[in-house]
């Protein structure tokens, strides 16, 4: 039977934190043996093509 996670007020501060200002992407908590012991952030950028090429457009011109 699986352990039951120990988590206390610093770990799920952690978590927080990566989760924290995530637009696009993932965060993947790594448990051995009932314990966390590691956070991974996978952060993602979307660009809009078209605002890309306004943008583009009004540097060609100012």
């Amino acid at each position: 039977m699986a352990k039951p996670v120990e988590l206390d007020e610093a770990w799920l501060e952690r978590i927080a934190d990566q989760v924290n200002g995530l637009e696009y992407g993932a965060v993947v908590i790594t448990v051995h043996d009932g314990r966390i012991v590691q956070i991974d952030r996978t952060e993602r950028k979307r660009f809009d093509a078209a605002a890309l090429r306004q943008q583009g457009a009004a540097a060609a011109q100012g």
